[in-house]
């Protein structure tokens, strides 16, 4: 049997976030795997409230647990390495990552009580990890976390570029700076596929560095009459090294805020890779200091209800209160999908009279992502004989084809579940794989088939009505039905209470009921299911869940 290269995306390509991508080479079924990056994204209140986390389905992966060789994160973005600790145990392969990587996968890995020893530190090229049939090594490439990095990954059939995510920027501020003269030596000798970044293909601009904006981060903080408050991502390091640099030169105290913004700090320190970031003050002394004095670095720029910008919006935060005259500055993109609850929180900013600064006219944040000039010169610098789109939208991706197609790079699009095989000159659609989404809800994993958040969601359009019949010995009503509602207006149409119309409906059913349908549950329920509906949506013209609950004595 003839062995070929496969790549089969399950996450992330046809999407921006939750990237899980596999690799395999081998015999058709037997393929040796390896998976690059276990990544989470996030609910929302329209489609899956009530859901804490949303994680790949990596029910293919888990039916070929004794093929996989390795997993390999390329940085530690949550939309990468967010879901390891929850998938582990069902892959239970080693896992490879550069240092501060892997300082934040052994983190998530402890919380979900596995050994922190899976997880390899490994250095970055040309130190090669053999895995299986597959050579890799990591490419160090500058984004807006540490210790981002690049895949190159050799096999029988030639050689892979997976990109990650990546910018091309000389001044990061934190961690490794744009490399061109390493990638033009991996690619020197020929590349069949670069797998690659898309976010911002549509971004006609060349990318701007980090280093650039903090000029105008600190004017703006002189500037500034009151305190002032500042947002990030708590994964963006550089950002975060930034915002406090420009804080301490414009003479304000450095105060964090968040859990997971001290926690990156912590890690960052720890391994190594942050240097002359300013001392910072906890929250207890940042309390006596003068406000024109003070600049507080919180978490929460995606507007997440729970974070120390929604609470300082609220009110205030371990003691900590905005006022009228101070300056809350959003120095971040927000994601597609966030804007309702970033505004929501600029406008409780608003009402408390403070000055909001958010990035529209691109002078306090710049993208970690490359834009369409960049994507290209990397084309041009690595000249692949077959061009591998991912971590986008299907427009995303569609559109990065476009580009190499351009510049005579053959493109294909691969969405989340298609199988391409890499094998010959051409890529080939080679099959298709079941993929969805594995919800985490409170501590359970649920399938996004499985019905609970479509219930949920059904409860929360409809509201929910139960109904409450017992029946005795003789297979008769024992008293009247009782109804409760929830979530539906207690009074219809006719000012007649809700319950009590629905009531007396069931009754009069009951009344007229035969023997034969008050001694079959099934129907019995369906009856007054039918009913109870009907009734509400004659008094309130909406058609409630209802929950029938017959009790039998005897």
């Amino acid at each position: 049997m003839s062995e070929r290269l496969i790549y089969l995306p399950l996450g992330g390509a046809g999407e921006i976030g939750m990237n899980a991508y596999v690799y395999g080479y081998g015999p058709q079924e037997n393929e040796r795997l390896i998976v690059v990056d276990l990544g989470v994204t996030f609910p929302d209140m329209d489609g899956t409230p009530g859901v804490d986390l949303i994680l790949p389905d990596i029910t293919w992966l888990e039916e070929r647990k004794a093929q996989i060789d390795g997993i390999f994160i390329t940085h530690a973005h949550e939309d990468h390495v967010g879901a390891i600790g929850h998938y582990w145990e069902r892959l239970g392969a080693p896992v490879y990552a550069r240092r501060f990587t892997a300082n934040i996968a052994r983190r998530k890995l402890d919380e979900h009580g596995h050994p922190e020893s899976v997880v390899k530190v490994v250095e970055p090229y040309p130190h090669v990890i053999e895995c299986g049939p597959f050579k890799v090594s990591y490419l160090p490439i500058s984004h807006s976390i540490p210790e981002s990095a690049g895949l190159l990954i050799d096999t029988p059939d030639g050689r892979v570029l997976h990109s990650g995510d990546f910018k091309i920027d000389e001044t990061p501020v934190v961690g490794d700076p744009w490399d061109e003269a390493l990638w033009q030596e991996v690619s020197k000798d020929g590349v069949k596929a670069l797998v690659c970044d898309s976010t911002n293909v549509f971004s006609d601009a060349p990318g701007r560095s980090e280093a650039s904006i903090g000029p105008t981060i600190t004017e703006l903080m002189e500037d500034a009459k009151g305190m002032v408050v500042a947002t990030t991502f708590a994964s963006n390091i550089a950002r975060l090294k930034t915002l406090a640099v420009a804080a301490k030169a414009a003479g304000r105290s450095v105060c964090l805020l968040g859990r997971a913004m001290r926690r990156m700090v912590e890690a960052a320190t720890e391994e190594g890779i942050l240097h002359g970031f300013p001392a910072t003050v906890s929250p207890e002394d940042a309390l006596n200091i003068p406000r024109e004095n003070l600049m507080l670095l919180v978490t929460g720029s995606q507007g997440e209800r729970r974070a120390a910008s929604a609470q300082l919006a609220q009110g205030s935060y371990l003691g900590l209160k905005l006022k009228e005259g101070d300056t809350f500055l959003f120095s971040s993109k927000t994601i597609p999908g966030n804007e309702r609850g970033v505004i929501r929180i600029m406008n409780q900013l608003s009402e408390l009279g403070v000055d909001v600064v958010d990035d529209a006219g691109g002078k306090y944040h710049v993208s970690g992502h490359a834009n369409r000039p960049d994507l290209e010169r990397l084309h041009q610098i690595v000249k692949p004989q077959i061009l591998i789109p991912m971590h986008g939208e299907h427009r995303h991706l569609r559109e990065h084809v476009k580009v190499g197609n351009a510049g005579g790079i053959t493109g294909i699009v691969a969405v989340n579940g298609m199988m391409i095989d890499l094998s010959g000159n051409q890529p080939t659609v080679t099959g298709y794989v079941d993929t969805g989404r594995t919800y985490l809800d409170g501590t359970v994993q649920i399938g996004a088939l499985d019905g609970v958040v479509r219930n949920r969601i059904r409860m929360a359009l409809n509201g929910h009505m139960i109904v409450t019949l017992i029946i005795d010995e003789n297979d008769e009503p024992l008293g009247e039905p009782w109804v409760e509602i929830n979530g539906l207006p207690e009074v219809g149409r006719n000012n007649a209470a809700l319950v009590e119309v629905v009531e007396e409906d069931l009754s009069q059913f009951l009344g007229r009921a035969e023997g034969k349908t008050l001694r079959d549950d099934e129907k019995l329920e369906k009856e007054l299911r039918s009913i109870a509906r009907k009734s509400a949506q004659a008094e309130i013209g909406k058609k409630p869940e209802v929950t029938v609950i017959v009790s039998r004595l005897g």
